[in-house]
């Protein structure tokens, strides 16, 4: 039986164990709590500053590491089309004027006989 001396083992693996690998860095625990009343606790470096806010992993709402000052979601403005921001620019009366300007040339431009599609 020919041996192998990397048997059990896949290639690319890596020390098998924390003493091999050093001691993992202090860690400190965090807990953040959103509207939803969802809680996550999040692990950071002791050295690290926790921010503020994190987005709830489960409803993705804001959360914050005060429980009675919890974060509002931020209110998302819906898609407008291009004739909804020309609605806000116009008024009905400038909007019947300009069409009432743009039929009157298309009706002279057919009666001198230029092609309009």
């Amino acid at each position: 039986m020919g041996g192998s001396a990397i048997r059990g083992s896949r290639v690319g693996s890596g020390p098998m164990g924390e003493a091999e690998r050093g001691e993992s860095a202090p860690r400190q625990l965090v807990t953040y709590f959103c509207a939803n009343a969802h809680e996550t606790v999040l692990q950071f470096a002791v050295e690290a500053n926790a921010p503020e806010s994190w987005d709830c992993p489960r409803c993705g709402v804001p959360a914050s590491k005060d429980q009675h000052n919890l974060l509002t979601a931020p209110r998302i403005e819906p898609y407008k089309t291009h004739l909804a921001y020309v609605k806000e620019r116009r008024s009905d009366t400038e909007a019947a004027e300009i069409l009432t300007e743009a039929l009157k040339s298309l009706r002279d431009r057919r009666k001198r006989g230029d092609i309009v599609f």
